[in-house]
């Protein structure tokens, strides 16, 4: 950003040079902007709304400018907060739902924590003490829900198990393992509800600071492409006129538009 300001600075330093140079020589005809400089205000624009508006000394460059830089500081302040709660709502799920299972903190992706707002428990990966898989039967925990969706899909009775080497109990387990929670991964919110809620609430604010800062990209973009077609168009009427054109624009309880050609 300090970049780009620096660089709409220095053209519109040279655009005054240009001026005050053509002033000493004495050559006070006007003359339509050359084929080769008809690009250089909306080039301008495009790389920092405002520029190209400066270069043809233009004030409403300053409105072009302070739109993109009030835009990028609060991108970068949405963007913040947006990771400061991220980080806060893992640490809190740590610390409450998930150390008791395991005392090693491990990230994921964001659908396990979504996950975590909606179930208060994962319930348990494997019910049984030896190495075959005995499914979660609770369907008011995540582990449990997703058992009994795989019966209801694969089984022709979700409550009359099939034969265990049967297709429909080997894909129903297959589902199972493809969407349980591990191991690694399990939590309870129980009596700790307050907590839980916390959560969910630290959740939703990172969230609208991410979309927050999301939307004000496009209003970037959008800052960019105005610039860059007021100076396209501003060039164009001052080649085609052989003369500055000005654009002005006055913003209150009625917008008004007027061009002015100066002699």
């Amino acid at each position: 950003m300090r970049r780009a300001l620096l660089l709409g600075l220095a053209l519109s330093v040279w655009g005054a040079w240009e001026r005050s140079a053509a002033a000493q020589q004495g050559d006070s005809t006007p003359r339509p902007l050359p084929r080769q400089r008809f690009w250089v205000r909306p080039a301008a624009s495009l790389l920092l709304p405002g520029a190209g508006q400066f270069l043809a000394h233009e004030e409403r460059g300053a409105i072009y400018v302070a739109a993109e830089v009030y835009s990028l500081a609060r991108i970068i302040q949405l963007s913040r907060k947006g990771r400061s709660e991220g980080e806060r709502f893992r640490a809190l799920a740590f610390t409450v739902a998930r150390r008791s299972f395991n005392p090693t903190r491990r990230d994921t992706v964001f659908e396990y924590f979504e996950t975590m707002e909606r179930f208060v428990a994962s319930g348990q990966y494997n019910q049984g003490p030896g190495p075959a898989l005995i499914p979660e039967n609770d369907p008011g925990t995540y582990n449990g829900s997703m058992w009994l969706l795989a019966r209801r899909t694969f089984w022709a009775d979700p409550d009359v198990p099939p034969d265990p080497r049967s297709p429909e109990s080997v894909r129903a387990l297959a589902f199972y393992q493809a969407h349980a929670v591990g191991p690694a991964f399990l939590w309870s919110w129980r009596d700790a509800e307050p907590q839980q809620a916390t959560f969910r609430e630290t959740i939703k604010r990172s969230d609208d600071a991410f979309r927050g800062a999301q939307n004000l990209l496009g209003v970037v973009l959008a800052n960019h492409v105005v610039s860059v077609v007021d100076a396209l168009i501003s060039a164009r009427l001052s080649a085609a006129a052989g003369r500055r054109a000005v654009l002005q624009t006055t913003v209150g309880p009625r917008t008004v538009v007027r061009l002015c050609l100066e002699f």
